[in-house]
């Protein structure tokens, strides 16, 4: 799969887990894209933590607006009855449990439901976001990511990475599966496009539970 067709697939799987009239915050990179596969008529209203709610889909180019841009500062569009705020009101959206559904990229997730998103040992920081508040303050959390980096495993048995949070993920949505973390373990729940469950076992370190539902 091109890069391309991978964040399409999965930021369309994502949209799919979507209810009308969910409050969504979208974490940066690759989870910006959901915005651009729902519907208008299902009414979601997504929140973006540099502080607005009403986020719509990608500007078109020729059409940015440099005033309106997503946390991770790339032009986006806001809705009718959207609304610009500080980033005091805008943390207290989402550390009052007004968020029903966030959606973040990760480094790591592993078997416990721990994510790994902020920082690489070694590496430059430029600080560890909102992914800490979301995490805690959302009612659902989902990973939306590529299922391997340059062939290694994101889905451990352990994460090696420092943690944003633990115990705290509740779906992982990747180009190959959709995998649902439960106290018994990650259940493999759906197979994506042309893939086998052999493919997605030979690519995740953690062990998966084969749903009997499998789709």
């Amino acid at each position: 799969m091109e890069k391309a067709q991978i964040i399409e697939t999965i930021a369309k799987r994502v949209a799919k887990e979507l209810n009308k009239g969910d409050v969504v915050n979208l974490g940066i990179g690759l989870p910006t894209f959901v915005a651009n596969y729902v519907d208008a008529e299902m009414q979601i209203i997504f929140q973006s933590e540099n502080g607005f709610v009403g986020l719509g889909p990608a500007a078109e180019k020729g059409e940015e607006n440099a005033d309106i841009v997503n946390a991770g500062g790339l032009p986006v569009t806001i809705l009718p009855g959207g609304a610009f705020f500080d980033s005091s009101l805008s943390f207290s959206i989402i550390r009052g449990g007004h968020v029903d559904k966030t959606v973040l990229g990760a480094l790591q997730v592993d078997e416990q439901g721990n994510l790994a998103n902020w920082m690489i040992p070694g590496k430059m920081v430029p600080g560890m976001g909102g992914a800490m508040d979301l995490v805690v303050g959302a009612k659902k959390v989902i990973v939306a990511m590529e299922h391997s980096a340059k062939g290694k495993p994101k889905i451990l048995k352990k994460c090696t990475l420092p943690l944003t949070a633990a115990s705290e993920v509740d779906m992982i949505i990747t180009e190959m599966a959709v995998i649902e973390v439960t106290a018994d373990g990650l259940v493999l729940t759906e197979l994506g496009p042309e893939t086998t469950v052999e493919d997605v076992i030979a690519v995740t370190e953690a062990e998966l539970i084969i749903s009997d539902a499998l789709k």
